[in-house]
């Protein structure tokens, strides 16, 4: 399950929610369209609601902005490989607003991948033979990866190439 980090949020104890959301993202079945998801799995909230989906099965980070009907690629969507413009199965996305940019956790390529948030084809890997099932960024930068396989949390701070077990 993707992590988030909470520093931000203020949840009163005593919250509730409607009991029948919306639809945001996809919600036209299963398929490769752009205003369709497969497998969806990690999801990011930027500040203007504009939302960012691991696409999974798709192989690609679509965009969601608010009220949209469809998605816009904004990483991958060149089909599963292990080339810098693509992705293979990648299960969760964020933003790095200081250097605008997404990390991707990619999956299948045992790696997390940087991509330019603007006008981006193609990744810089900055983490490599991880299995990152999960990651969230905290106030100072440090990114923070689960690792499903070895069963373990890895802090990275900038400039890290092997991180710290948490």
């Amino acid at each position: 399950y993707p992590l988030r980090s909470p520093s931000n949020i203020n949840i009163h104890p005593n919250a509730r929610w409607q009991q029948n959301g919306i639809t945001v993202a996809g919600g036209n079945q299963q398929g490769n369209r752009i205003n369709q998801l497969s497998n969806p799995y990690g999801l990011y909230v930027d500040n203007d609601q504009t939302i960012y989906v691991a696409d999974t099965k798709n192989h690609r980070i679509t965009e969601w902005k608010w009220n949209a009907t469809s998605g816009q690629v904004v990483a991958g969507g060149n089909g599963q490989g292990s080339e810098d413009h693509q992705l293979n199965n990648p299960t969760d996305v964020i933003i790095d607003k200081e250097r605008d940019c997404l990390i991707i956790c990619d999956r299948w390529n045992e790696r997390v991948v940087r991509w330019p948030r603007r006008n981006g084809t193609s990744g810089e890997t900055i983490i490599s033979n991880i299995d990152c099932l999960g990651l969230t960024m905290d106030e100072n930068g440090s990114l923070y990866v689960v690792d499903d396989v070895k069963n373990e949390v890895r802090r990275y701070r900038r400039g890290e190439s092997q991180g710290t077990v948490v």
